[in-house]
């Protein structure tokens, strides 16, 4: 009889009205935007479709009678759920044409990019982990996927986009540089889309090959005379056990997140589609919009559940899992980058803050020289004090948006599945649309732009914290130590906390280019940081359109990040040497088991 998890379906029921409340919770705050941002419905779409009319009582009047608006936020969404019911999407309030055809086919133009997406994405992911399975089978040290890993993961959307457009279409004229008319115009998106999400999957899976690759089962199955190909096989399904949430979390976030790379290919996709709506107030096609994509994310979450199952058996026993291994290597390779791109960004600080960010004193354009070493923007404004000045502004609010994350992560986590629906909807809401919501909310900011950012990076880090807390409390000596008399909280804080807070943490630490591109993003669409803050982000937006006859323009800021990038992945892997000459003692001194000294 299998040893089954005491409140297993209590969990699933959990896990699925997390799912539907959070679903209904989010379309709630969709529908009520207009009164929750104190902004009269009736003026909006009065101003879209009469433009030449007075916003008199009469006609504000008029226009909530014909919306159905004049019975407050609760009746429209009851009247819009009833006719969702039915099949019915409702009007444009800009339009007024029927929102159906038009939101359905840009889901279908949205999932046919995310398809070509997720191929690019396993394909670098595979080029990734190579290395790691190889290590694994023959138990060599773990030395991670390389800077090339962390500089595809660190690589913006739509920084990578526009280099696509520029080299593939307009210099090489290979491919078209707009458009949805076929295969051709959907490789560079998918490359774009694809290659980031790879580089990022690919980190957290050769990590997760490593690990399984010192576990013990590994050489018991060596010394039963397992082949290469079933050890391969047990450690990549060990691994995909710890990584399905973040597989499944991408899928999503490819999905609800492709709004730059539609913008700069013009793409008729979802997030194009959401994007508009929210800019031009059109709740009914925003609410549409949001619940395809909601539903969406609750499918693929489904998917991931059923997977996590599969891969793991069944439900987590308790002692079902080995302890961790230890950490093996002394981290020379991790300390010595990290002191290389520290200095790099040291040095870009110490040259960069000292001149002025916003005088208006060059060429504009001007190209890199002894004077001006990274060059000059589109306004002749000295693009080396710009980076400098960008990086306290750019990285400061990254930096606490990733440790309150983790810290949502770890509090819902220990939750368990009731956190999931919130999770699995927070990741499928694109950085730009929460912008747009939270903007509306309380105006465009600083604070704004780090709430909307937040919103969509602590959902991966609580998949991923629930992971590692589940199988930590699958390990051996946990079930033991209630007896001994150690309290939960002890058992959490002491055990259950140190053996998931390190893969936790370096989780966040790959995470914090993509939260400074996201602010950066939002501050250049106006919903944070306005120009001239010399921010990263806002620096490689405003240098896209310069990059074929000034590529240093956005060349600076990417090095930057990319420095930033790998100078955190490092960080997070440096650790202390173990002590392997007591170790090497110890097995030395240690009486060989009985029937193996013969063998």
């Amino acid at each position: 009889m299998k040893n089954r998890r005491p409140g297993g379906r209590q969990n699933k029921l959990l896990s699925l009205v997390s799912r539907l409340l959070s679903g209904v919770v989010l379309l709630l705050i969709a529908g009520a935007l207009p009164w929750l941002s104190r902004t009269d419905p009736a003026a909006a779409v009065l101003r879209a479709r009469y433009a030449e009319l007075e916003p008199t009582p009469e006609a504000l009047a008029a226009i909530r009678e014909q919306l159905g608006l004049d019975g407050g936020p609760l009746a429209s969404s009851l009247r819009w759920w009833s006719a969702v019911l039915r099949g019915d999407l409702g009007n444009s309030w800009v339009s007024g044409a029927e929102i159906g055809p038009g939101v359905w086919q840009a889901v279908s133009v949205s999932a046919t990019l995310t398809a070509f997406a997720i191929i690019v994405a396993l394909l670098v992911t595979s080029c990734l982990i190579a290395p790691a399975a190889v290590r694994a089978l023959r138990g060599l040290e773990h030395r991670g996927s390389g800077p090339v890993g962390v500089a595809l993961t660190a690589l913006p959307e739509f920084l990578l986009a526009s280099i696509l457009l520029v080299i593939a279409s307009v210099q090489l004229g290979w491919l078209p540089p707009y458009g949805w008319t076929g295969l051709e115009t959907a490789i560079l998106p998918a490359l774009a889309l694809g290659i980031p999400a790879g580089g990022l999957l690919g980190r957290l899976l050769a990590d997760a090959i490593s690990g399984a690759g010192e576990e013990s089962w590994v050489d018991v199955w060596r010394l039963a005379g397992a082949g290469a190909p079933v050890i391969l096989s047990g450690v990549l399904r060990r691994a995909a056990a710890t990584t399905i949430d973040q597989l499944g979390l991408v899928f999503i976030g490819l999905l609800g997140g492709a709004v730059a790379v539609e913008q700069v290919f013009a793409i008729p996709g979802l997030g194009r589609y959401l994007l508009g709506s929210a800019n031009a107030q059109d709740i009914p096609a925003l609410q549409a919009g949001v619940l395809l994509m909601a539903g969406a994310a609750v499918l693929i979450g489904t998917l991931t559940a059923l997977a996590r199952r599969w891969l793991r058996g069944g439900p987590l026993p308790p002692g079902s899992l080995p302890p961790a291994p230890e950490a093996r290597g002394n981290g020379r390779i991790a300390r010595f980058t990290a002191i290389i791109t520290c200095s790099a960004l040291l040095a870009i600080l110490a040259f960069g803050l000292p001149r002025d960010p916003y005088a208006i004193e060059h060429q504009r354009l001007a190209a890199p020289s002894l004077s001006l070493p990274f060059g000059a923007d589109s306004s002749g404004r000295d693009l080396l004090a710009r980076v400098a000045h960008g990086t306290l502004g750019t990285i400061t609010p990254a930096v606490l948006i990733v440790l309150c994350a983790i810290i949502i992560g770890l509090l819902l986590a220990v939750l368990g599945d009731i956190s999931r629906g919130p999770a699995e909807i927070a990741n499928a809401t694109p950085p730009i649309l929460a912008g747009v919501i939270i903007a509306a909310l309380m105006g465009p900011s600083v604070g704004g732009a780090a709430l909307a950012v937040l919103w969509v990076t602590w959902p991966p880090l609580t998949a991923h914290a629930a992971s590692l807390i589940d199988e930590a409390r699958a390990m051996g000596h946990i079930r033991w130590l209630p007896l001994a008399g150690m309290s939960r909280f002890e058992i959490f804080t002491r055990h259950i906390l140190p053996a998931t807070l390190p893969a936790l943490l370096r989780h966040g630490m790959l995470r914090l280019p993509g939260v400074a591109l996201a602010l950066a993003a939002l501050g250049f669409l106006g919903l944070g940081a306005q120009p001239p803050m010399p921010e990263w982000g806002l620096l490689l937006a405003e240098g896209i359109g310069y990059v074929e006859r000034a590529p240093w323009t956005t060349l600076t800021p990417a090095i930057a990040l990319v420095l930033t990038s790998v100078c955190a992945v490092a960080v997070a892997g440096m650790r202390r040497a173990p002590q392997k000459p007591a170790r090497a003692e110890a097995k030395t001194a240690e009486p060989a088991p009985a029937g193996i000294s013969g063998a």
